[in-house]
């Protein structure tokens, strides 16, 4: 499959087939990080004696609005602790065969307080973005370049990423849902076109992250379908009716990816189903770490299986 991005690098181009040749075959195992030191592999490490194929890395903590003076301190931990991170992506990416994701909990480009990714935090109007001349979409377009400096050196490395903006936009808890899917779709569509034919970052793999069929920016602007699940309490599950619903709300013609779970998928379930995820990222501090989501016995079965793709 052709990536959307026609520039895209021989690498990009090169990951896309893979995720495409996994599934139903297998499942690339993931977990999203959001310090330095990513003290979620090494847990997993400790438990499995393996590590994740993917791994995803945050960037809050790089976002050019924070508002430190009104904020509190759980969110001055979050962002200090982030900060850096994207040197360990790039060590990473550069020293093993693994794959690189990219999450962006963007603070509001104008305005808010504390955690301003937050709508509830911000009464930063996304839908203004939209305006041709509006303060909003000056203070958007200036974010997105000093996104795009922090992504120019994986460009210039040659090192693919999994890009996936504007997440979870079938919810209302972010700016950029606020307003409802719609606008997040615009968006995507702003940031898609300055990203590939302005800033021609032609490493990036286009990754959705919605489940609503008015939300879906089209098929000309997305690589990876994905959805986020977290439920309220653990079950044996290969998220087939997730699967199912992900395709009828958005495409039959892309790749599907699980970009956040809470709970890890059934393997021993996932390997009978063959339901053709590519991948899974489990999300980051308790959801890996320790037992309140995930035992050890049912990390380990994950990491010994077969099915599941590994470092």
């Amino acid at each position: 499959m052709e990536p959307v991005n026609k520039n895209a690098t021989e690498k990009a181009r090169r990951l896309l087939d893979y995720l495409y040749s996994v599934q139903g075959k297998g499942i690339i195992t993931g977990q999203h990080t959001q310090t330095k030191p990513c003290e979620e592999i090494q847990y997993i490490k400790e438990v499995t004696g393996r590590e994740p194929k993917l791994r995803g890395f945050e960037l809050l903590g790089y976002s050019p609005n924070i508002n430190y003076d009104n904020a509190s301190e759980a969110c001055l931990k979050e962002v200090y602790e982030n900060q850096g991170t994207l040197d360990t992506a790039y060590d990473w990416a550069t020293s093993t065969d693994g794959i690189v994701t990219f999450s962006f909990h963007w603070y509001s480009p104008i305005g808010g307080e504390d955690k301003s990714f937050y709508a509830e935090h911000t009464d930063f109007d996304a839908s203004m973005i939209l305006v041709e001349g509006s303060y909003e979409r000056e203070a958007f377009y200036r974010d997105m370049d000093d996104i795009a400096d922090e992504l120019q050196r994986f460009k210039e490395a040659d090192i693919p990423i999994l890009w996936r903006p504007f997440h979870e936009s079938d919810g209302t808890w972010f700016w950029w849902g606020a307003k409802g899917p719609e606008v997040a779709r615009e968006l995507y569509k702003l940031m898609f076109d300055y990203y590939v034919n302005v800033k021609h970052l032609d490493n990036l793999l286009w990754v959705w992250n919605c489940r609503v069929k008015e939300g879906y920016p089209e098929d000309e602007y997305v690589d990876v379908i994905s959805v986020d699940i977290y439920l309220e309490k653990y079950k044996d599950t290969d998220y087939k009716e997730d699967y199912e619903k992900l395709l009828a709300e958005t495409t039959k013609n892309k790749v599907a990816a699980l970009a956040e779970i809470g709970y890890l998928p059934d393997i021993k379930t996932l390997e009978q189903s063959k339901v053709p995820w590519a991948y899974y990222m489990c999300w980051s501090k308790e959801f890996c770490i320790g037992e309140q989501y995930n035992s050890k016995e049912k990390l380990k079965e994950m990491y010994d299986s077969d099915y599941a793709i590994k470092l």
